[in-house]
């Protein structure tokens, strides 16, 4: 049962299926019988794991097994204390409340790879870098999050699910590798 990693690029819809002449997942990996263990939407980048195990895929993304998911957030604009402290506390999204994540201010990734098409500049207004880990996935979710408390998100890259992570598994976009499904511990 193999378990695929893969850096999904901007714009790749997380599916094998053709969709109206948008790349997929079957533009960049053609390995039969596997499936995405979860999603992220096509304006986002980053760690997406596959497997050709059903098991495997069920405990990975089912909601009472979901591992910690950290996100690398381009915003627009300089988070204070209060927008920092707002996201890691339950934040109502109007047809959902987050559980507590963790959420910090960081410095740029230096290891992190240009996005092709690049993110807009405006000199008049910053942009800062979070890291933010949560244990849920709705759809959209961290970017809701980074709207609600006013600063939009501009680029977001998953950088790790569980125990496996884009620094432990340099891959450029579109590249993948392949480690034991047995890797995930108590799957």
């Amino acid at each position: 049962m193999p378990l695929i990693l893969f850096n999904k690029p901007f714009q790749v819809l997380c599916q094998f299926s053709p969709q109206d002449g948008r790349s997929t997942l079957a533009d960049h990996l053609d390995i039969p019988g596997i499936y995405p263990a979860g999603r992220l939407d096509a304006d986002s980048e980053g760690l997406l794991l596959l497997t050709d195990d059903g098991r495997l895929q069920h405990a990975i993304s089912h909601p009472d097994r979901k591992e910690a998911k950290t996100y690398l957030v381009q915003v627009d604009g300089v988070p204070d204390a209060a927008s920092l402290a707002r996201l890691q506390a339950p934040l109502d999204l109007g047809d959902f409340v987050t559980k507590p994540c963790h959420a910090v201010q960081i410095a740029e990734p230096d290891w992190l790879w240009p996005r092709h098409p690049p993110i807009r500049a405006r000199l008049d207004q910053p942009t800062s870098w979070l890291a933010i880990t949560l244990k849920e996935g709705k759809n959209r979710q961290v970017r809701r999050m980074t709207a609600a408390v006013g600063l939009p998100t501009l680029r977001l890259v998953r950088s790790s699910i569980g125990p496996f992570s884009l620094a432990s598994h340099p891959l450029m976009p579109g590249e993948w590798c392949q480690v034991p499904g047995d890797a995930l511990a108590g799957t």
